[in-house]
């Protein structure tokens, strides 16, 4: 296609008329793959005299292709790009990137991102050259956005891998700190110099995040970049061109440059600046860097913040991190030194002031009290928020400096208190009430263990906390709920003040103001959990459970879907705007799994509602669909929970999530191998409860996509045992779930689990494929050994099964198939067999058979049993059922956990979701649960919806944990036992 037909069908691309821009898209992806394509596309994007939309349009196919095509992933994978269009693209492309506009650069640094992490430094050696070349003469600000992408592609690598970076900075930092230099003696800079000084900061950024480059170590050359930055830190940014939108503001580009300066000095503090790191080498530079500089750093940054003390701006994220930098410094005797003189001033006009409720939260309440509710709850905002980074500072300055700052502290809170109480109703500090209840919250441990506030805690929130429930501010009432939820736990010494703080928890949540409603509610957990006498909550019950579950409906109905899409914008933010990617404090990629983790929280906590999954599956279903494909690899692990939580809770399994099956597919034969385990999931919860759609849909043809994988994975004799587990997991599913249906698939698929067994060395993993052979004879005793018989392996088999059920440790402890769910695969494979005609089965066969069963089933029961004592220990052990979450984290969160043997551990983590759902089970047997036999009665069958719909926060936790290590299902969850 040569020149203008492609910009005539691009042209049709933008057509309103659908059919026209599906013929369009189909005439591009005819000729993607000839000759000279890709370089037309490029000479269109560039081209100034076409349409700005036609080039857009070229730009991102012109990305997509690249993103796709340029390296193959497979190493014997066919070229699909000419060698010599590669050459001609990465010749121009460098040249072009700074000439057009902003919003097709975006799309040409993704472009040269996929490229130079692809070919640098092998195919592309002369690039290096190229920057250096540029960053003398009039390209430097190519050369620089080239340079950034350079660094990035090292900014997270191993040491090992970090080899390349070293020879980057050698070759270009000198002629980076000289254009630095230049910079910031232009006496009225401009915003295209801010432009440049922030590209150089972020370059710095990345060559120094994991690791001082050698060239630093050089006392005058680091000298020289710390006058810089220094300099940068200290010189007021330009009036003249602030914008006057707040949002439009902190965006402004002196402010980032003075964030970015801020950003690369804490870093340097904070890794590099701590005297206690062991190598010798860096021990050196941490003393120049704490002799030199750690003082005047401090010193900027206290004369920064005195900037909001006289009424000035200062960004939000700037503030925060300054106040990182000095509760960092506070444990520091040196800095504390020098901190010390100013420590009053700071801590009593700066530090507390923003504390204290403001203009922008008031609004944000009246306006939209969801988003202040989203905010005030989101560990995200805590990174960039004034006010967390206060409380933070305050905490640490008592927990570390408590003799000096503690009683003069709280000296100041308490005249606060005093001034509020005595002052009238028109003239009441109520903000400044509102920072002092929040400090009070914040210092709750250390009060706690603090004499004499200790004693004096009850007396407190009688005389200061309990009368505001009924304050005309909002946002006090909801700060005394918090704050009484915080000190729920006190031994209070007279227990109606305690009976007082609950009912008054209790009655705001039916309070006419949201985020009043949302902190009682989490206030009156604590409450619960510190209520010795269950009698002082029954009474209230009703009324409590009748509130509750309308505030529920309010937050996590409509609110949980606005805060998915506000989630859900952060992530297209992240990920689709090179700019924004970039301008984020930390790279893209760790935000997007900021923000997708956020998401699978929300999908976790409401997982008992499914019909929220419906509504916030438009939402979600874009991410999905674009993160499964090679964009995604660096979230992949995120989504993949994202999709198993909306496979396995939603009501149905959506035509449109079914879309998402050939992603899978495509992504475990092209590069997701290593993700097997995590797709495993996902792809079960298809089967198991999308059934009928995975046997009777054809096109795709998920029955054939699924051969294909498992088999191509099982067959490959490169791939160790561990790396194929969940393909015989998968192939258990099928049987399982689709008895009676696929009679077709039964001998292909123990030929290749027969073919696997012989080569397979690994005692786990012969267990695992000899269970796969138990839940064939499970799908049909019959056709099954007909099948093993005409493979010449039944006697095989049934030897090394029986074999492998006899093996016992020397402390006698069966070797194999320990857990639950491994013994009833056993005895439904074996019980199958008893039913078969005699002929079928010799006499001999049938006594080992049974012999085996009755073995496994008394093994069996005696687990459970031992399972069952365990739990009434536990149970002993617990007051009331409560735990705090220090407890939650000591029971099941251990670090030990991490040295456990892989198998023991998810023996561990399989024992405990068994025993919680055999918990619920003896509450409330679930619609369409299905049991043994009476005389096998302790063999529990629950529903697929059983348990999800009753999880508890403890279940919910131990859930989401099981995610990666496919405990989630219940032991053979979907097989119909009578």
């Amino acid at each position: 296609m040569d020149l203008p037909s492609l910009a005539v069908v691009l042209q049709a691309a933008l057509s309103p008329n659908p059919n026209e821009r599906k013929a369009a898209e189909q005439s591009l992806d005819q000729f993607q793959f000839a000759p000279q394509h890709l370089v037309r596309l490029l000479q269109i994007i560039v081209d100034n005299n076409c349409d700005m939309g036609v080039r857009q349009v070229a730009s991102i196919h012109f990305k997509n292709f690249i993103a796709k095509n340029w390296s193959p992933l497979e190493s014997d994978a066919p070229e699909k790009i000419l060698q010599s269009d590669k050459d001609l693209v990465r010749d121009h492309v460098l040249v072009f990137v700074t000439q057009v506009p902003p919003l097709l650069r975006v799309q040409l640094g993704e472009c040269l991102k996929t490229i130079i992490h692809s070919d640098y430094p092998e195919q592309w050696p002369h690039l290096l050259d190229w920057v250096k070349h540029n960053l003398q003469d009039q390209q430097v600000y190519g050369a620089l956005f080239v340079l950034r992408i350079l660094a990035r592609k090292y900014e997270f690598k191993s040491d090992e891998e970090r080899t390349p970076v070293y020879r980057i900075v050698d070759e270009t930092f000198p002629h980076l700190l000289n254009i630095f230099n230049k910079l910031v003696q232009i006496a009225n800079p401009s915003l295209e110099v801010a432009d440049l000084i922030k590209l150089i900061c972020k370059i710095f950024w990345s060559s120094i995040y994991l690791e001082i480059p050698k060239l630093l170590f050089d006392q005058n050359i680091f000298n020289a970049w710390m006058v810089l930055f220094l300099n940068v830190l200290e010189r007021p940014v330009p009036v003249e061109g602030q914008p006057t939108d707040p949002e439009l503001r902190k965006s402004w580009g002196w402010w980032k440059v003075k964030k970015w300066t801020v950003h690369i000095l804490n870093r340097l503090y904070t890794r590099f600046g701590d005297l206690k790191l062991q190598n010798p080498e860096n021990r050196a530079f941490a003393q120049m860097f704490q002799k030199h500089f750690a003082g005047q750093i401090l010193e900027c940054h206290l004369n920064l913040l005195n900037v909001i003390r006289v009424g000035g701006y200062l960004p939000d994220r700037v503030i925060n991190l300054i106040l990182q930098y000095l509760s960092n410094s506070i444990s520091r005797n040196n800095m504390y030194t020098l901190l010390q003189p100013r420590l009053d001033i700071l801590l009593f006009e700066i530090v507390f002031p923003l504390m204290c409720f403001n203009d922008n939260d008031q609004k944000l309440w009246d306006e939209d009290p969801h988003e202040y509710v989203r905010k005030g709850y989101d560990i995200i905002e805590d990174l960039y928020s004034p006010r967390t980074a206060s409380m933070d500072f305050v905490s640490e300055l008592v927990r570390k400096r408590g003799k000096e700052n503690l009683h003069k502290f709280i000296q100041f809170i308490v005249e606060i208190f005093r001034r509020y109480d005595e002052a009238p109703v028109e003239y009441k500090p109520y903000r400044q009430k509102d920072g002092a209840l929040l400090a009070i919250g914040a210092l709750c441990d250390k009060l706690k263990q603090t004499e004499p506030y200790k004693s004096e805690l009850e007396r407190m929130l009688v005389q200061h906390v309990f009368p505001e429930f009924d304050s005309t501010q909002g946002h006090l009432r909801a700060k005394a709920a918090w704050v009484a939820g915080q000190y729920a736990h006190i031994n209070f010494s007279d227990q109606n003040n305690f009976r007082k703080a609950l009912h008054c928890v209790v009655s705001k949540i039916r309070d006419s103001e949201l985020p009043v409603r949302v902190d009682s509610v989490f206030a009156l957990r604590s409450f619960i959990e510190a209520c010795k006498d269950l009698n002082e909550i029954r009474p209230i019950l009703p009324q409590l459970l009748d509130e509750f579950f309308k505030l529920m409906d309010e937050v996590e109905n409509e609110d949980l879907v606005f805060t998915l899409e506000t989630i859900a914008a952060a992530f297209w933010k992240c990920m689709n705007s090179a700019e924004a990617d970039e301008e984020a404090d930390d790279p893209g990629a760790l935000a997007a799994v900021g923000c997708l983790r956020a998401i699978s929280t929300i999908l976790e906590s409401v997982s008992r509602l499914p019909h929220l999954f419906v509504q916030i599956e438009p939402t979600l279903l874009p991410i999905m669909r674009r993160m499964l494909t090679t964009d995604g690899q660096e979230v992949f692990e995120e989504v993949l929970e994202i999709v198993s939580y909306m496979t396995f809770f939603s009501p149905t399994i959506s035509l449109d999530m079914w879309s998402l099956w050939p992603l899978m597919m495509e992504a475990l034969a092209d590069w997701a191998i290593d993700f097997f385990p995590n797709i495993l999931v996902p792809l079960d919860n298809y089967i198991s409860r999308g059934t009928a759609h995975f046997l009777t849909c054809k096109e795709p043809d998920y029955q054939q996509s699924l051969w294909n994988m498992i088999s191509s994975i099982m067959a490959d004799k490169n791939m160790e045992d561990n790396d194929i587990v969940p393909a015989p997991k998968l192939i258990e599913v099928v049987f399982q779930n689709c008895r009676g249906q696929v009679d077709h698939w039964v001998e292909p698929y123990l030929r290749i689990t027969v073919e696997r067994l012989h080569r397979t060395e690994k005692s786990y993993l012969k267990c695992l494929l000899i269970q796969v052979i138990a839940d064939a004879l499970y799908y049909n005793a019959a056709l099954t050994l007909s099948i093993l018989q005409k493979l010449g392996v039944a006697t095989e088999v049934f030897t090394l099964w029986f074999h492998l059920l006899q093996q016992v440790k020397k402390s006698g402890v069966r070797t194999n198939f320990k857990r639950e769910h491994e013994k009833k695969v056993c005895c439904l494979g074996l019980t199958s067999l008893l039913a078969l005609p005699a002929d079928q089965l010799p006499g001999e066969a049938l006594g080992r058979v049974f012999r085996a069963t009755l073995e496994l089933l008394v093994a069996y029961k005696e687990q459970v049993a031992e399972a069952i004592k365990e739990e009434e220990a536990e149970d002993d052990d617990d007051m009331d059922g409560f735990q705090t979450d220090d407890e939650d984290e000591d029971v099941n969160g251990s670090d030990k956990e991490m040295g456990v043997d892989a198998e023991d551990g998810d023996e561990a983590d399989s024992m405990t979701l068994r025993k919680l759902a055999e918990q619920l089970y003896n509450h409330q047997t679930p619609p369409g649960s299905r049991t043994l036999p009476a005389h096998s009665s302790s063999i529990i069958k629950l529903s697929p919806t059983a348990l999800p719909n009753m999880l508890s926060r403890e279940e919910q936790r131990l859930r989401r944990k099981s995610w990666r290590s496919y405990q989630l299902q219940q032991p053979l969850k979907h097989l119909n036992v009578h």
